[in-house]
């Protein structure tokens, strides 16, 4: 049944066409770009009709997007992850309708505004659900079918959607093609891999699904018991293996495209691989591409990963038969430092067919020996291996010598090589022969890892941050066994060490809370998987060998189609000839749209000398704002005036203004004094106008001036592309996000940066999430949300309110006294100033008034009391309109 209420809404592409993207990225590319161009081919309108469904008896809140004419065409299903909903794969929808598909998202039972409780893909909840969705696009008139009662459909998602789409596929005959995304074939062996407890991720499970009550009874009894145990039992195993795709691994058999994450401890790459191996024996095509991010976190590739699905359904749902899908394995590589930008070099690798996960074994002898360690009482204090969320930001750097990991002593034992005489291209999972012995009978939990070990032996770097958990039990106890590590793509450079580890804890799961002593005897060489196949990509050229060109023309076609459309500048106001920015009723309607606004009614004001942070949320409409600011567009409504100027495509006034946008273009033969010479020449102006060595003091980069560019850290490459923003000594510094991947005293320095320009009577705008900084840094704020304006005015008036109170004392505090404090009726908390003069005290029913007099009372030597909010409280309650 469907609800009454159907809601319709255009949408349109949030793309520019392609010249305005051309002519916007050279604008930012030679920092002088003040044109804009209107032609737009962009795709058809996309209409979305909202709908709540009954497919399975349970609510199921439902969005249907389509584009273009009447014509048939085929359908795909998009599933959301684990804690989201439809909402989250929105923009993915709006691209596939744009290219001629019917789009169906839904919220999956438990999530978003659907009922019914999470039973993690059950074939009689979510699954039948799926099946109740494709009868519905079956009965839809612009669904192409294959006959009656069976459309052309294709499945997508990541994580708990890419899983439904396997189901789906081995469930419902009717499904033609599938692309899971980072996903599970078999969910027991994913959180109890070889029987040990997957105790940190399956705790973020149940709490990203609201907690143990949001789902079905027997699972949430099933975890608590798990989690209590700190093992899994045969009856867990089961029921989570009955709702894996892999108990239906024999029905299986439409083309799948499975894209598996290599920056993953939730979902590893033997999980894609198990997946392929079922498959392609039921006679289907298979394609499978290692990503660069996952679960853990890192680049998931987005646009590459949409690309590629959109590929695949194209051959199989259009049967464009001319299309091509890509490789049979590909895999992302990391490896090296882009010099223009910093960012970490990828490349893809492929083959013609997939190699599995232990082609090309290679053996590397280890030393020889058994190792005798201990799992201590309580399994604390545990190894660090993988940590969700912060792992996977290092994983993807593993190969330039950026690791997280942590091993106690006499909690592990170790198995080391010779110095490598070539490097050694591991592609799939490493194994090692060994003998294995526990104390007083017990079963044996292990954790398995190869490290990646300098050769002066002082770093070492565990590959994608990834452990492999072993339990072995009694019987297997004494005699050589052969143990998988966790599948990589990783290079070990000539020089370099292979370490093998196995721990007796692990922060990521479970160990056995008795303690035990453990002996582990090396039977054998490590063997190493090089899968000789697949075969790396060519260097992509250097920007600079084909950008120039490209650029001539670029702009000669901006010139061309923003020439006509050139009007009057209005004159100067002599008022604001002395204010470095006003922005007065400042509109900016998203393209063709005619209710949609990225900017809307926006209007502040920014003095000399202060530092104004412009905050928001994603979607705020900073970026907007600043772009309009810069005069790379145009505002559709208001004005922008610096020192009393009117902002309009080249005018005078924006030589005034310096501009720092993230990922400036540098050539990385050339030394950072060169570069900032040649852009310099690139303006046409006086050299003597340039004040580089103004410039230069300020941004702080003392001899590396003279050394070449690629030679550069990230830190050292963002202050050169500051001092190049600063050239001319602009009375107007914008910067956005200018701490993005520097490390804390990188950002310290850009802080001091900032604040050292804006001491000369200058102004600085920077847009940042770094909330912690901005509060340092700035001196005024403007925050949005939605484009509109929230608040503006100084720091400390923003932040100053809230149930925080700063007491200033004349004298150190004891702990005591503090202590004291703390213990008051109605005071939450009270914590010492790290200069010991002065507590922080949390309100918890009391008022200030209250406090000043038993602080008095305890003879406290107050010299100031006053409200104290961090600014991220303060932010999280504008934004969400003082509900935070």
């Amino acid at each position: 049944m469907e609800t009454p209420t159907v809601r319709w809404r255009r949408l349109l592409p949030r793309t520019p066409g392609r010249w305005a993207a051309a002519v916007a990225a050279l604008a930012v590319l030679v920092g002088g770009g003040t044109w804009t161009a209107v032609a737009d081919d962009g795709p058809p309108a996309v209409q979305r009709e909202d709908r709540m469904l009954r497919p399975g008896g349970v609510p199921i809140d439902t969005s249907y997007f389509t584009a273009g004419g009447s014509g048939k065409r085929p359908a795909v299903l998009i599933g959301h992850g684990f804690g989201g909903s439809k909402n989250d794969v929105r923009a993915q929808a709006e691209k596939l309708a744009a290219d001629g598909y019917a789009v169906l998202t839904w919220s999956a039972r438990g999530f978003g505004k659907s009922g019914g409780a999470i039973s993690l893909n059950d074939p009689d909840g979510e699954v039948k659900d799926v099946s109740g969705l494709i009868d519905w696009l079956a009965k839809r008139p612009e669904v192409e079918l294959d006959k009656k009662g069976d459309p052309r459909v294709g499945l997508t998602g990541a994580s708990y959607g890419g899983a439904v789409s396997l189901l789906a596929a081995g469930h419902d005959q009717r499904v033609d093609a599938i692309a899971p995304v980072i996903t599970y074939w078999n969910l027991a062996d994913a959180l109890f891999p070889d029987g040990v407890f997957k105790k940190l991720w399956a705790g973020i499970f149940i709490t990203t699904g609201g907690g143990c009550e949001k789902f079905e009874k027997r699972l949430c009894e099933m975890y608590e018991r798990v989690a209590v145990s700190g093992k899994p039992d045969a009856a867990a195993t089961k029921l989570l293996t009955e709702r894996s795709p892999s108990a239906v691994a024999d029905r299986i058999k439409v083309p799948s495209l499975l894209l598996q994450g290599q920056s993953d401890s939730l979902f590893p790459l033997g999980q894609a691989d198990a997946m392929q191996k079922a498959i392609s024996a039921n006679g289907a095509p298979v394609s499978v591409d290692w990503i660069s991010g996952g679960h853990d976190g890192g680049d998931n590739e987005t646009l590459r990963v949409e690309g590629r699905v959109g590929a695949w359904f194209d051959r199989y749902l259009k049967e464009e038969t001319g299309t091509d899908t890509g490789p049979a394995f590909r895999v992302t590589r990391t490896g090296g430092i882009d010099s223009t930008d910093g960012a970490a070099l990828k490349r893809g690798a492929s083959s013609d067919t997939y190699p599995g996960l232990r082609s090309g074994g290679r053996e590397i002898p280890l030393g020889e020996g058994t190792k005798t360690f201990r799992n201590p009482a309580g399994s604390a204090p545990p190894a660090i291996s993988a940590v969700p969320g912060i792992g996977g930001g290092l994983s993807q750097l593993s190969s330039l010598g950026v690791g997280l990991s942590l091993d106690f002593p006499g909690q592990f034992g170790r198995f080391e090589s010779a110095p490598l005489a070539t490097s050694v291209h591991v592609t799939g999972t490493p194994t090692a022969r060994v003998t294995v012995k526990a104390t007083e009978g017990r079963d044996a939990v292990l954790f398995g890892k190869v490290y990646d070990v300098s050769p002066d032996g002082r770093q070492q770097v565990l590959p994608s941050q990834l452990v492999a958990p072993y339990r072995i039990t009694s019987d297997q106890q004494g005699k050589p066994i052969e143990l998988a590590l966790p599948a990589v793509d990783h290079e070990f450079d000539a020089g370099h060490r292979m370490r093998l580890v196995f721990s007796a804890t692990d922060l990521g799961y479970a160990s056995p809370a008795e303690p035990a002593t453990y002996t582990v005897t090396a039977d054998g060489p490590l063997t190493v998987p090089t899968a000789p196949a697949v075969k790396t990509a060519a260097a992509a050229l250097p920007w600079w060998t084909w950008g120039l060109p490209a650029a001539a023309l670029v702009i000669a076609a901006a010139l061309l189609l923003t020439a006509r459309r050139r009007t009057a500048t209005p004159a100067p106001d002599p008022e604001l000839t002395d204010v470095p920015l006003q922005i007065t009723g400042l509109s900016k309607k998203y393209a063709k749209s005619v209710d949609r606004y990225a900017v809307r009614e926006l209007s502040f004001r920014v003095e000399k000398g202060q530092v104004l942070g412009l905050l928001g949320p994603n979607g705020a409409g900073k970026t907007t704002t600043l772009r309009m600011l810069m005069g790379l567009i145009t505002p559709d409504e208001g004005e922008i005036r610096v020192f009393g100027q009117a902002i309009r495509p080249g005018a005078p006034v924006l030589s005034r203004v310096g501009a720092f946008v993230e990922g400036a273009g540098f050539l990385p033969h050339l030394s950072g004094r060169a570069n900032l010479d040649l852009y310099w020449q690139a303006t046409g102006r006086p050299a003597e106008d340039a004040y580089i060595d103004e410039a230069l003091e300020i941004a702080g980069l003392g001899d590396a001036l003279a050394r070449a560019v690629r030679t550069y850290s990230q830190g050292m490459r963002q202050r050169l592309a500051i001092a190049q923003a600063m050239l001319g000594m602009p009375d107007l510094l914008i910067l956005d996000e200018p701490t993005n991947g520097l490390d804390p005293p990188q950002i310290r320095e850009m802080r001091d940066v900032m604040i050292r320009y804006a001491a000369g009577g200058r102004t600085v705008i920077v847009s940042s999430h770094l909330l912690s900084e901005v509060e340092q840094s700035c001196t005024h704020l403007v925050v949005m949300d939605r484009g509109r304006l929230v608040q503006a005015g100084p720091v400390a008036e923003i932040t100053g309110s809230g149930d925080m109170i700063l007491v200033t004392t004349a004298e150190e505090v004891s702990e005591p006294l503090a202590e004291k404090v703390a213990s008051l009726p109605g005071i939450g908390s009270a914590v010492r100033l790290d200069d010991g003069r002065g507590l922080l005290v949390r309100l918890d029913g009391a008022t200030t008034s209250r406090l000043v007099a038993d602080l008095v009372r305890l003879d406290v030597p107050v010299t100031g009391v006053g409200p104290h909010r961090r600014l991220e409280d303060a932010f999280l309650t504008l934004i969400s309109g003082g509900a935070a």
